[in-house]
Protein backbone atom coordinates (compact mmCIF):
# COMPACT_ATOMS: atom_id res chain seq x y z
CA UNK A 1 0.00 0.00 0.00
CA UNK A 2 1.23 3.26 -0.84
CA UNK A 3 -0.10 7.06 -0.82
CA UNK A 4 1.51 8.32 -3.43
CA UNK A 5 0.25 9.58 -6.58
CA UNK A 6 0.36 7.44 -9.85
CA UNK A 7 0.56 8.86 -13.71
CA UNK A 8 -0.72 6.23 -15.49
CA UNK A 9 -1.40 6.16 -19.85
CA UNK A 10 -4.41 4.47 -21.14
CA UNK A 11 -4.11 2.74 -24.93
CA UNK A 12 -7.22 2.68 -26.63
CA UNK A 13 -6.69 1.32 -30.83
CA UNK A 14 -9.76 1.38 -32.74
CA UNK A 15 -10.47 0.26 -35.77
CA UNK A 16 -10.53 3.81 -37.03
CA UNK A 17 -9.03 5.96 -34.07
CA UNK A 18 -6.54 5.79 -31.37
CA UNK A 19 -8.49 6.67 -27.85
CA UNK A 20 -5.30 7.81 -25.62
CA UNK A 21 -6.19 8.76 -21.68
CA UNK A 22 -3.48 10.30 -19.13
CA UNK A 23 -4.86 9.86 -15.43
CA UNK A 24 -3.51 11.16 -12.33
CA UNK A 25 -5.24 8.41 -9.62
CA UNK A 26 -8.29 8.59 -11.01
CA UNK A 27 -8.45 11.52 -12.30
CA UNK A 28 -8.04 12.00 -15.92
CA UNK A 29 -6.06 14.69 -16.74
CA UNK A 30 -7.00 14.78 -20.78
CA UNK A 31 -8.34 12.35 -23.58
CA UNK A 32 -7.04 12.57 -26.60
CA UNK A 33 -9.08 10.66 -30.00
CA UNK A 34 -6.70 10.45 -32.57
CA UNK A 35 -9.10 9.50 -36.01
CA UNK A 36 -7.46 7.33 -38.79
CA UNK A 37 -9.24 7.63 -41.74
CA UNK A 38 -9.75 3.60 -43.24
CA UNK A 39 -7.55 4.43 -46.78
CA UNK A 40 -4.71 6.23 -44.31
CA UNK A 41 -4.34 2.97 -42.53
CA UNK A 42 -4.86 0.45 -45.43
CA UNK A 43 -1.47 1.46 -46.23
CA UNK A 44 -0.48 -1.05 -43.68
CA UNK A 45 -0.54 -4.00 -44.76
CA UNK A 46 -1.29 -5.86 -41.82
CA UNK A 47 -2.32 -5.16 -38.22
CA UNK A 48 1.01 -5.46 -36.80
CA UNK A 49 2.69 -2.97 -39.54
CA UNK A 50 0.56 0.06 -37.86
CA UNK A 51 2.55 -0.60 -34.49
CA UNK A 52 5.14 2.55 -35.11
CA UNK A 53 2.91 4.55 -37.14
CA UNK A 54 0.44 4.66 -34.11
CA UNK A 55 3.58 4.63 -31.85
CA UNK A 56 4.38 7.98 -33.22
CA UNK A 57 1.12 9.50 -33.14
CA UNK A 58 1.43 8.77 -29.65
CA UNK A 59 4.19 10.58 -28.80
CA UNK A 60 3.61 13.23 -30.69
CA UNK A 61 0.40 13.70 -28.88
CA UNK A 62 2.38 13.59 -25.72
CA UNK A 63 4.68 16.20 -26.78
CA UNK A 64 2.23 18.64 -27.31
CA UNK A 65 0.63 18.18 -23.96
CA UNK A 66 4.19 18.80 -22.62
CA UNK A 67 4.24 15.46 -20.92
CA UNK A 68 7.23 13.53 -20.35
CA UNK A 69 7.26 10.13 -21.05
CA UNK A 70 9.59 9.31 -18.46
CA UNK A 71 7.48 10.65 -16.10
CA UNK A 72 4.24 8.10 -16.17
CA UNK A 73 4.36 5.00 -14.26
CA UNK A 74 2.62 2.56 -15.93
CA UNK A 75 1.02 2.00 -19.85
CA UNK A 76 -2.39 0.10 -20.03
CA UNK A 77 -3.50 -0.97 -23.30
CA UNK A 78 -6.63 -2.77 -24.93
CA UNK A 79 -5.93 -6.21 -25.63
CA UNK A 80 -6.61 -9.12 -27.86
CA UNK A 81 -5.41 -11.99 -30.28
CA UNK A 82 -3.77 -13.79 -27.87
CA UNK A 83 -4.80 -17.05 -26.51
CA UNK A 84 -8.14 -16.75 -24.89
CA UNK A 85 -8.23 -15.43 -21.19
CA UNK A 86 -10.06 -15.15 -18.04
CA UNK A 87 -11.88 -11.32 -17.31
CA UNK A 88 -9.57 -8.79 -15.06
CA UNK A 89 -6.83 -7.50 -15.32
CA UNK A 90 -3.40 -9.01 -16.57
CA UNK A 91 0.40 -7.74 -16.43
CA UNK A 92 1.77 -7.24 -20.11
CA UNK A 93 5.00 -9.62 -20.63
CA UNK A 94 6.85 -10.75 -23.62
CA UNK A 95 5.05 -14.35 -23.87
CA UNK A 96 1.50 -11.96 -24.09
CA UNK A 97 3.02 -9.40 -25.93
CA UNK A 98 4.74 -11.98 -28.50
CA UNK A 99 1.19 -14.10 -28.72
CA UNK A 100 -0.52 -10.84 -29.09
CA UNK A 101 1.87 -10.38 -32.31
CA UNK A 102 1.57 -13.69 -33.80
CA UNK A 103 -2.33 -13.56 -33.41
CA UNK A 104 -2.28 -17.03 -31.59
CA UNK A 105 -5.95 -16.57 -30.92
CA UNK A 106 -6.98 -16.15 -34.68
CA UNK A 107 -7.93 -12.56 -34.57
CA UNK A 108 -6.19 -9.48 -36.47
CA UNK A 109 -8.57 -6.82 -34.64
CA UNK A 110 -6.79 -3.55 -34.01
CA UNK A 111 -7.33 -3.51 -30.10
CA UNK A 112 -4.09 -5.99 -30.35
CA UNK A 113 -2.07 -2.81 -31.07
CA UNK A 114 -2.85 -1.66 -27.27
CA UNK A 115 -0.56 -4.27 -25.43
CA UNK A 116 1.51 -3.91 -28.67
CA UNK A 117 2.34 -0.09 -27.80
CA UNK A 118 2.04 -0.85 -24.22
CA UNK A 119 4.25 -3.43 -24.16
CA UNK A 120 6.98 -1.34 -26.75
CA UNK A 121 6.51 1.81 -24.16
CA UNK A 122 7.25 -0.28 -20.87
CA UNK A 123 10.26 -1.74 -22.58
CA UNK A 124 11.43 1.73 -23.88
CA UNK A 125 10.58 3.86 -20.40
CA UNK A 126 11.04 1.05 -17.84
CA UNK A 127 7.73 0.61 -16.49
CA UNK A 128 4.96 -2.10 -16.29
CA UNK A 129 2.12 -2.52 -18.45
CA UNK A 130 -1.30 -4.33 -17.78
CA UNK A 131 -4.16 -5.17 -20.42
CA UNK A 132 -7.92 -5.40 -19.07
CA UNK A 133 -10.77 -7.59 -20.26
CA UNK A 134 -9.52 -8.04 -23.93
CA UNK A 135 -11.57 -8.72 -27.25
CA UNK A 136 -10.31 -12.52 -26.64
CA UNK A 137 -12.01 -12.75 -22.96
CA UNK A 138 -13.76 -16.02 -23.22
CA UNK A 139 -16.99 -17.03 -20.88
CA UNK A 140 -19.00 -18.82 -23.45
CA UNK A 141 -21.24 -21.46 -23.17
CA UNK A 142 -20.82 -24.79 -25.48
CA UNK A 143 -23.68 -24.24 -27.15
CA UNK A 144 -22.10 -20.53 -28.33
CA UNK A 145 -19.49 -22.51 -29.40
CA UNK A 146 -20.15 -25.45 -31.39
CA UNK A 147 -20.63 -25.28 -35.79
CA UNK A 148 -21.62 -26.86 -38.68
CA UNK A 149 -18.61 -27.94 -39.48
CA UNK A 150 -15.93 -30.00 -37.36
CA UNK A 151 -12.60 -28.49 -35.89
CA UNK A 152 -14.23 -24.88 -36.52
CA UNK A 153 -15.49 -23.41 -33.15
CA UNK A 154 -16.93 -19.84 -32.56
CA UNK A 155 -15.06 -17.91 -30.03
CA UNK A 156 -15.13 -14.75 -28.13
CA UNK A 157 -14.11 -11.82 -29.94
CA UNK A 158 -15.82 -8.93 -28.67
CA UNK A 159 -15.80 -5.16 -27.78
CA UNK A 160 -15.70 -6.64 -23.77
CA UNK A 161 -13.67 -4.01 -22.29
CA UNK A 162 -16.46 -1.78 -23.06
CA UNK A 163 -19.49 -4.03 -22.51
CA UNK A 164 -18.50 -4.92 -19.18
CA UNK A 165 -17.75 -1.46 -18.08
CA UNK A 166 -21.02 -0.17 -19.35
CA UNK A 167 -23.37 -3.27 -17.90
CA UNK A 168 -21.37 -2.85 -14.86
CA UNK A 169 -21.98 1.29 -14.43
CA UNK A 170 -25.89 0.31 -15.69
CA UNK A 171 -26.30 -2.36 -12.89
CA UNK A 172 -25.20 0.14 -10.45
CA UNK A 173 -27.80 3.10 -11.60
CA UNK A 174 -30.90 0.51 -11.39
CA UNK A 175 -29.50 -0.67 -7.65
CA UNK A 176 -27.76 -4.00 -8.50
CA UNK A 177 -24.82 -5.76 -8.98
CA UNK A 178 -23.82 -6.58 -12.81
CA UNK A 179 -24.07 -9.92 -11.01
CA UNK A 180 -27.45 -10.27 -10.77
CA UNK A 181 -28.55 -8.74 -14.38
CA UNK A 182 -29.40 -10.32 -17.44
CA UNK A 183 -27.95 -7.37 -20.31
CA UNK A 184 -27.73 -7.48 -24.06
CA UNK A 185 -25.59 -4.81 -25.06
CA UNK A 186 -24.72 -3.46 -28.32
CA UNK A 187 -21.13 -1.45 -28.87
CA UNK A 188 -21.88 0.41 -32.00
CA UNK A 189 -18.49 2.00 -33.51
CA UNK A 190 -16.37 1.57 -36.48
CA UNK A 191 -16.73 -2.33 -35.08
CA UNK A 192 -19.98 -3.57 -33.82
CA UNK A 193 -20.28 -6.31 -31.41
CA UNK A 194 -23.75 -7.52 -29.34
CA UNK A 195 -23.60 -10.09 -26.91
CA UNK A 196 -25.62 -11.66 -23.59
CA UNK A 197 -24.38 -10.79 -20.03
CA UNK A 198 -25.88 -13.64 -18.04
CA UNK A 199 -25.37 -12.62 -14.72
CA UNK A 200 -21.94 -11.25 -14.39
CA UNK A 201 -20.88 -13.48 -17.47
CA UNK A 202 -20.25 -12.75 -20.97
CA UNK A 203 -21.75 -16.03 -22.49
CA UNK A 204 -22.93 -15.15 -26.20
CA UNK A 205 -22.19 -12.48 -29.45
CA UNK A 206 -21.16 -12.49 -32.59
CA UNK A 207 -17.69 -12.04 -33.74
CA UNK A 208 -17.26 -9.06 -35.13
CA UNK A 209 -14.08 -8.63 -36.45
CA UNK A 210 -14.66 -12.11 -38.15
CA UNK A 211 -17.22 -10.60 -40.61
CA UNK A 212 -20.05 -11.90 -38.59
CA UNK A 213 -23.03 -10.01 -37.36
CA UNK A 214 -24.20 -6.37 -39.32
CA UNK A 215 -21.87 -4.61 -41.37
CA UNK A 216 -19.95 -1.03 -39.88
CA UNK A 217 -17.82 1.61 -41.03
CA UNK A 218 -15.30 -1.25 -42.00
CA UNK A 219 -16.21 -4.90 -41.96
CA UNK A 220 -18.62 -6.68 -44.21
CA UNK A 221 -20.59 -8.72 -41.45
CA UNK A 222 -22.05 -11.73 -42.31
CA UNK A 223 -22.47 -12.53 -46.00
CA UNK A 224 -23.69 -15.99 -47.27
CA UNK A 225 -21.00 -18.40 -47.27
CA UNK A 226 -21.25 -19.55 -50.53
CA UNK A 227 -21.45 -15.88 -51.95
CA UNK A 228 -18.08 -15.20 -50.77
CA UNK A 229 -16.61 -18.75 -51.96
CA UNK A 230 -17.89 -17.06 -55.36
CA UNK A 231 -16.55 -13.99 -54.74
CA UNK A 232 -12.59 -15.82 -54.03
CA UNK A 233 -12.97 -17.05 -57.58
CA UNK A 234 -11.94 -13.50 -58.74
CA UNK A 235 -10.47 -11.94 -55.57
CA UNK A 236 -7.07 -13.12 -53.54
CA UNK A 237 -7.50 -14.72 -50.01
CA UNK A 238 -5.42 -11.65 -48.71
CA UNK A 239 -8.33 -9.22 -50.27
CA UNK A 240 -10.55 -10.88 -49.16
CA UNK A 241 -9.60 -11.11 -45.80
CA UNK A 242 -9.10 -7.38 -46.04
CA UNK A 243 -12.17 -7.01 -46.88
CA UNK A 244 -13.67 -8.95 -44.26
CA UNK A 245 -12.07 -6.72 -41.08
CA UNK A 246 -10.72 -3.46 -42.92
CA UNK A 247 -12.52 -2.63 -46.43
CA UNK A 248 -15.89 -3.57 -46.26
CA UNK A 249 -18.70 -1.67 -45.35
CA UNK A 250 -19.05 2.18 -45.55
CA UNK A 251 -15.25 1.36 -47.04
CA UNK A 252 -17.03 -0.20 -49.58
CA UNK A 253 -19.89 1.67 -50.87
CA UNK A 254 -18.22 5.12 -49.84
CA UNK A 255 -14.42 4.55 -50.24
CA UNK A 256 -14.17 6.25 -46.50
CA UNK A 257 -15.39 5.08 -42.79
CA UNK A 258 -16.01 8.30 -41.65
CA UNK A 259 -19.47 8.05 -40.16
CA UNK A 260 -20.23 12.12 -39.62
CA UNK A 261 -19.60 12.21 -43.52
CA UNK A 262 -22.02 9.19 -44.69
CA UNK A 263 -24.71 10.49 -41.69
CA UNK A 264 -24.72 14.20 -43.31
CA UNK A 265 -25.66 12.36 -46.50
CA UNK A 266 -28.31 10.65 -44.89
CA UNK A 267 -29.24 14.05 -43.39
CA UNK A 268 -29.48 15.18 -47.27
CA UNK A 269 -31.79 12.72 -48.38
CA UNK A 270 -29.07 10.77 -50.41
CA UNK A 271 -30.76 7.59 -51.42
CA UNK A 272 -27.98 5.74 -51.33
CA UNK A 273 -26.33 6.46 -47.91
CA UNK A 274 -30.36 6.21 -46.44
CA UNK A 275 -30.45 2.63 -47.80
CA UNK A 276 -26.99 1.50 -46.15
CA UNK A 277 -27.22 3.47 -42.94
CA UNK A 278 -30.76 2.10 -42.26
CA UNK A 279 -29.46 -1.25 -43.25
CA UNK A 280 -26.81 -1.29 -40.62
CA UNK A 281 -29.53 -0.35 -37.80
CA UNK A 282 -31.69 -2.97 -39.33
CA UNK A 283 -28.91 -5.49 -38.56
CA UNK A 284 -28.11 -4.41 -35.79
CA UNK A 285 -31.68 -4.92 -34.68
CA UNK A 286 -31.58 -8.60 -35.54
CA UNK A 287 -28.26 -9.13 -33.61
CA UNK A 288 -30.24 -7.98 -30.75
CA UNK A 289 -33.15 -10.22 -31.18
CA UNK A 290 -30.63 -13.13 -31.34
CA UNK A 291 -29.30 -12.48 -28.16
CA UNK A 292 -32.37 -12.06 -26.50
CA UNK A 293 -33.57 -16.09 -27.20
CA UNK A 294 -29.97 -16.74 -25.34
CA UNK A 295 -31.32 -15.22 -22.49
CA UNK A 296 -34.62 -17.02 -22.72
CA UNK A 297 -36.13 -13.56 -22.96
CA UNK A 298 -35.30 -12.54 -19.22
CA UNK A 299 -33.56 -9.42 -20.35
CA UNK A 300 -33.13 -6.73 -17.59
CA UNK A 301 -32.04 -4.09 -20.31
CA UNK A 302 -30.63 -3.13 -23.56
CA UNK A 303 -27.37 -1.18 -23.32
CA UNK A 304 -26.39 1.01 -26.42
CA UNK A 305 -22.79 2.26 -26.27
CA UNK A 306 -19.73 3.10 -28.73
CA UNK A 307 -18.84 6.30 -31.10
CA UNK A 308 -21.92 5.63 -33.44
CA UNK A 309 -24.46 6.57 -30.88
CA UNK A 310 -23.75 10.01 -31.04
CA UNK A 311 -26.73 10.02 -33.64
CA UNK A 312 -29.74 9.91 -32.13
CA UNK A 313 -31.45 7.89 -35.35
CA UNK A 314 -29.80 4.83 -34.54
CA UNK A 315 -31.37 4.17 -31.25
CA UNK A 316 -34.47 5.18 -32.37
CA UNK A 317 -34.28 2.97 -35.31
CA UNK A 318 -33.38 0.26 -32.46
CA UNK A 319 -36.37 1.25 -30.15
CA UNK A 320 -38.57 0.96 -32.67
CA UNK A 321 -37.74 -2.78 -33.51
CA UNK A 322 -37.22 -4.08 -30.11
CA UNK A 323 -38.49 -2.09 -27.20
CA UNK A 324 -40.41 -5.03 -26.79
CA UNK A 325 -37.53 -7.04 -25.63
CA UNK A 326 -36.51 -4.34 -22.72
CA UNK A 327 -36.15 -0.88 -21.89
CA UNK A 328 -33.34 0.73 -23.58
CA UNK A 329 -30.68 2.88 -22.18
CA UNK A 330 -27.41 4.94 -24.13
CA UNK A 331 -24.03 5.23 -22.99
CA UNK A 332 -22.42 7.20 -26.08
CA UNK A 333 -18.75 6.44 -26.82
CA UNK A 334 -17.00 4.38 -24.07
CA UNK A 335 -16.34 4.01 -20.19
CA UNK A 336 -12.98 1.80 -20.90
CA UNK A 337 -10.39 4.46 -20.56
CA UNK A 338 -11.19 4.61 -16.42
CA UNK A 339 -12.29 1.20 -16.52
CA UNK A 340 -8.72 0.39 -17.86
CA UNK A 341 -6.92 2.69 -15.26
CA UNK A 342 -8.81 2.23 -12.39
CA UNK A 343 -7.67 -1.34 -11.72
CA UNK A 344 -4.40 -0.56 -13.04
CA UNK A 345 -4.19 2.35 -10.59
CA UNK A 346 -4.96 -0.56 -7.55
CA UNK A 347 -2.19 -2.83 -8.72
CA UNK A 348 0.23 0.05 -8.52
CA UNK A 349 -1.03 0.41 -5.13
CA UNK A 350 -0.95 -2.99 -3.85
CA UNK A 351 -4.48 -3.24 -3.68
CA UNK A 352 -5.32 -5.44 -6.20
CA UNK A 353 -2.76 -8.43 -8.07
CA UNK A 354 -2.86 -8.73 -11.59
CA UNK A 355 -3.12 -11.93 -13.14
CA UNK A 356 -0.25 -13.40 -15.39
CA UNK A 357 -0.87 -14.65 -18.77
CA UNK A 358 -0.89 -18.44 -19.03
CA UNK A 359 -0.67 -18.98 -22.90
CA UNK A 360 -2.86 -21.14 -23.17
CA UNK A 361 -6.84 -21.34 -24.16
CA UNK A 362 -9.46 -21.19 -21.79
CA UNK A 363 -11.28 -23.55 -23.54
CA UNK A 364 -9.79 -26.32 -25.09
CA UNK A 365 -12.28 -28.48 -26.68
CA UNK A 366 -15.33 -30.72 -25.60
CA UNK A 367 -14.07 -32.98 -23.36
CA UNK A 368 -14.97 -36.63 -24.02
CA UNK A 369 -16.65 -35.72 -27.40
CA UNK A 370 -15.60 -36.31 -30.60
CA UNK A 371 -16.74 -32.96 -31.96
Amino acid sequence: MTDRKFKILVINPGSTSTKVSLFLDEEELFERNLFHDAPELLKFPHVNDQLPFRCDVILKMLAEEKVDPYEIDAFVGRGGSACTQPGGLTKIDQKLYDDTVAAVGGSEHPAKLGVMIAWTFAQKYGKDAYTLNPTNVDEYGDYARLTGVKGIYRISHSHVLNQKAVAEYHAGTIGKRYEDCNFIVAHIDGGITVSAHDHGRMVDGNMGADGEGAFTPTRIGSVPVLSLLDYLETHSLEETRLLCARSGGFVQFFGTANSDMIHALVEEGDKKAGLVWNTMIYQICKMIGEMSTVLCGQVDGILLTGGLMRFSDIAEGIEKRCGFIASISVYPGEMEQEAMAIPTLQALKGERTAMTYSGRNVWEGFPGIDL
